[in-house]
């Protein structure tokens, strides 16, 4: 069996922009833009998950599929978690978690790491690019990721810390983090059965649940760098760009 889905978990509750899903770019809600670009991927299955009727009312609208989940997940993996017992069991074994608010990700990013995950044996897939300015290192909004060598087209490498700050980078390989991991249907599974960790909690980084209890996270490199929507300047930067 070798299928793969993509999940994508959003609510409208977050508390540093509270319902962000619903705000629109270009007149059509940002949560729409985001399952445009999975369709576009061409991965066979595509899953909204939320626990808000709104959205699921909405991406219905746009022709979409979601499903109403529950309200107390921790992380969106714990929401995805759930989309993907309901929803697909096990008839897929690669689980594409997406961020719903990377409303310009370029589609073909998503097939990319699908394939790197099947050519390389890890828990956990995920994509990064290049840093552009100093800005970024100091900007808490984006995440970086540190690795031993140079991410480079093809290469596949491990993923040795996720953080928004930190001081003493020099001469150390770090990249701009991009909000989506594939995750194999048996680390998935491993990952929703663990606590919150320290360091999770600490950061506000799911992924260092997975980093605490020795997953293994490979980290490819993508020719872009789509933006997270974190603030309202984000949403004016992206609404700009996608105009």
């Amino acid at each position: 069996m070798k299928n793969s889905a993509i999940i994508i978990p959003t609510r409208l509750g977050a508390k540093r922009f509270p319902n962000k899903p619903l705000v629109k770019i270009n007149g059509v809600p940002m949560i729409i833009h985001v399952l445009n670009r999975a369709q576009e991927s061409h991965i066979q299955r595509v899953i909204v998950a939320t626990p808000d009727n709104e959205i699921v009312d909405i991406v219905k609208e746009y022709g979409g599929h979601a499903i109403l989940t529950r309200n107390d997940h921790f992380s969106g993996s714990d929401r995805v978690y759930e989309a993907y017992k309901r929803e697909l069991k096990d008839n897929v074994d690669l689980i594409i978690n997406l961020q719903g608010d990377m409303p310009n990700i370029k589609p073909d990013s998503i097939p990319k790491l699908v394939d790197l995950m099947r050519r390389n044996h890890c828990d956990i897939g995920t994509l990064a690019s290049h840093i552009k300015d100093k800005e970024e290192i100091i900007d808490p909004n984006i995440v970086k990721v540190h690795v031993d060598q140079d991410l480079e087209n093809n290469n596949f490498l491990n993923a040795n810390d996720f953080f928004r700050i930190k001081k003493n980078l020099t001469n150390e390989k770090i990249y701009h983090h991009i909000g989506i991991y594939a995750f194999t249907n048996v680390a998935l599974t491993k990952y929703v059965k663990l606590s919150r960790s320290r360091l999770e909690i600490e950061r506000n980084l799911e992924q260092m649940r997975a980093m605490e209890n020795n997953f293994v996270i490979k980290v490819g490199l993508s020719d872009n760098i789509p933006l997270g929507i974190d603030t309202i300047e984000d949403l004016k930067k992206i609404s700009k760009e996608m105009s």
